[in-house]
């Protein structure tokens, strides 16, 4: 997970390099950083770098998805390298066996036994897999287990 100065880093090495993609996101990023530490009234550790790194990848996804709805190929392709260069910045994404069989572990160590024990396998398994999977695919993954048992 990248900490505040590894992305002011970033954004000095785009800047003396000329890259204006990366230059524009990381001051992006950068900021809404800033925002949330005001909101805050604190410094935020990595796991709060690393959610309003999600968050700006979900705009930016969201973004891409109305570009194309509007047929506006000039704001995909940019959107797109945004989301390039903040993707580069979060943990790769988890392997799906790899989630299924953490899903099998907190299932097992949760004791759910069927569908109505969602929550309780959802508790134990989320901070296994913080941002390298989405809770929809997660909690997609969970209830499929759970309906065989």
């Amino acid at each position: 997970m990248p900490s505040k100065s590894d992305l002011e880093s970033a954004l000095k090495d785009a800047i003396r390099s000329g890259d204006d993609v990366r230059k524009r996101t990381l001051r992006m990023v950068l900021s809404a950083i800033k925002l949330a530490e005001v909101e805050k009234r604190a410094p935020l550790d990595e796991s709060g770098i690393a959610g309003v790194l999600r968050k700006e990848i979900k705009m930016r996804q969201e973004a891409i998805d109305e570009a194309q709805r509007a047929s506006r190929a000039d704001l995909v392709l940019a959107s797109q390298a945004e989301f390039a260069v903040l993707e580069a910045y979060l943990p790769k994404a988890m392997d799906p066996t790899e989630l299924e069989q953490l899903a099998r572990q907190a299932i097992a160590e949760a004791g759910a036994a069927g569908p109505q024990d969602l929550g309780k396998v959802m508790r134990v398994l989320v901070p296994l897999v913080e941002g390298r999977a989405d809770g929809k695919q997660v909690s997609a993954i969970v209830r499929e287990l759970l309906g065989r048992t």
